[in-house]
This record gives structure tokens, C-alpha cells and sequence, in this order.
């Protein structure tokens, strides 16, 4: 009989009480708060009409990061059905081996891999993110990679509003505790939009070929083979840009920045494979 470790609930459980899942919040609330009542209010004022307007854009996105990082955080990112059973004759038409997980005591579907840190199989793993305290899979990759966006255009919107405090506006800049909260916000501003900007165009580029981070360093190998021996690698589940996008996001485009929009979410024990 299987054994099933962990499970929805704990997971969701386990990440609210994690203290990076925290400080991770408390970062976003740091910045939120010093680029409204500390940046901006000093460049433009909240009461002005300009300020008023850049306050809302900032408070949206900074809703619409922290509405998918709870989204991604709590949800489930795939368990492995307790009924799984490899269809041995379909994996082999695709060039697939039937896997066992020894831990788990039992076999995993495709692009299926065991997380020491979750101990359990999740269905197309990513990573184990420690910033959600959560495997990002199957079930999660959607809202993961919406947060990572919406971060991003934050972290760049609250970038620019303190460089424009910074340059346009006069400072009291003799004042040692002054000159502290700019330069400690300047290089933590700076830090984040590097970062999760660099974490946003690495995603894009598993997202366009229907890639996990897993499966990215597997291909690594792969390509080399497959150069070595005169030949040319393609990723097997790479349907195309368009549809590998819409496999994660989903067929409707206006729903693409709606994490809890995963509808055309299956089982994901089974995946389409190119004829190439």
C-alpha cells in the first residue's frame, strides 16, 4: 500500500507559519510603505492629483503580488493520486520509462519528482521555493510565476519613484539617519528589482518551452548528447510558444493574470508530446 506523506492541508499550514513566508511579507509591507508615505509623499504628495494616481498603481500591484503569493503559497502544488497506475504501454509509445519513488512507495506520472523538503512526489516540480515555504508544480506554477511578475513591476515602479524623489527633490541629506534610510532603500530596491526581475526572464524561458527548472538542467546533458552525436535536441513536451503558454496560463487570455483562473488544469499525470 502507498504512503502518502504530508498532504494540502499541511502544506498550506506549514507555509503560513514559516518565518521566511513572514519576512517575506514583512519586505513587501516595508516597501509598500516607503515608496507611498516616505518617496513619493516627498516627491509629488499623496494629496496631489500625480501622487494620488502613482499611489493607486503602486497599491495595485502591490495587492495583485500579494493576492498570487498567498495563491501560491497555500495551494497545493500537485499531489500524486492515491489510484495512479503507469499505463506501460502509453509510456513506451512515448518514449517514457515507468518511475517508482522508493520513499513514497509508489509511482509517479511523468515530470513527477520527489521533494526532500515537502517529503512527497509533486507533480511537475519546479523547485522547492523557500519564500513560499511550498513546491512550486503543476497545481501552483500559474500563480508562482503571476507573483513573480507582478514583484517585479512593483519592485521597478517603487525603483523609479525613489529615484525620482531621489534626483528631483531636496534632501536633508546631512542628517545621518537620513542618508541611511536612501542609501539602505536605494540598495534594497535596487537588489529586489534585480533579482526577481533576472527570476521573471528565467521563468518566461521555461514558460516558453514548456519547461520545468528540473528539466532544464536534465536538458543540459541532453543537448550535449544529442550535439556530440550530429544530432539536434528538442525539449519533448515543447509544443510551441503559444501553446506551451497557454497549457500553464490557460486558453483565455484574460484570465492569464488571474492565479486562481486553473480551470484548464487536469489530473497532470499525463502531457502532450511534440511529434518532433
Amino acid at each position: 500500500m502507498a504512503r502518502r506523506r504530508g498532504g494540502p492541508a499541511a502544506a498550506s499550514a506549514t507555509a503560513v507559519a514559516s518565518p521566511a513566508v513572514v519576512g517575506t511579507v514583512a519586505v513587501m509591507a516595508l516597501v509598500y510603505y516607503s515608496t507611498l508615505f516616505v518617496f513619493l509623499d516627498h516627491w509629488l504628495g499623496l494629496g496631489t492629483p500625480a501622487g494620488a494616481a502613482h499611489a493607486a498603481a503602486v497599491s495595485l500591484a502591490v495587492a495583485a503580488c500579494f493576492f498570487a503569493f498567498v495563491c501560491a503559497a497555500a495551494a497545493d502544488p500537485g499531489s500524486v493520486p492515491a489510484s495512479f497506475a503507469p499505463d506501460a504501454e502509453a509510456a513506451q509509445g512515448q518514449g517514457l520509462k515507468s518511475r517508482y519513488c522508493d520513499k513514497c512507495c509508489m509511482f509517479k506520472p511523468p515530470r513527477s519528482h520527489h521533494c526532500k523538503v515537502c517529503k512527497r512526489c509533486v507533480l511537475k516540480m519546479d523547485h522547492h521555493c523557500v519564500w513560499i515555504n511550498n513546491c512550486v508544480g503543476y497545481g501552483n506554477y500559474k500563480a508562482f510565476i503571476i507573483c513573480v511578475l507582478n514583484a517585479t513591476i512593483g519592485s521597478l515602479y517603487s525603483f523609479v519613484i525613489f529615484l525620482c524623489d531621489l534626483l528631483l527633490k531636496e534632501h536633508e541629506f546631512h542628517i545621518l539617519s537620513v542618508k541611511m534610510v536612501y542609501i539602505l532603500a536605494g540598495v534594497l530596491l535596487f537588489f529586489l528589482s534585480l533579482t526577481i526581475g533576472s527570476l521573471l526572464c528565467w521563468h518566461i524561458y521555461l514558460l516558453c518551452h514548456n519547461m520545468t527548472t528540473i528539466e532544464y538542467r536534465e536538458a543540459v546533458r541532453a543537448k550535449w548528447l544529442a550535439k556530440k552525436s550530429g544530432q539536434k535536441y528538442r525539449h519533448r513536451f515543447d509544443l510551441g510558444p503559444r501553446k506551451n503558454i497557454q497549457m500553464i496560463l490557460g486558453p483565455n487570455i484574460l484570465c492569464w493574470l488571474c492565479p486562481t483562473a486553473t480551470g484548464h488544469l487536469k489530473d497532470g499525470t499525463e502531457f502532450q508530446i511534440t511529434n518532433n
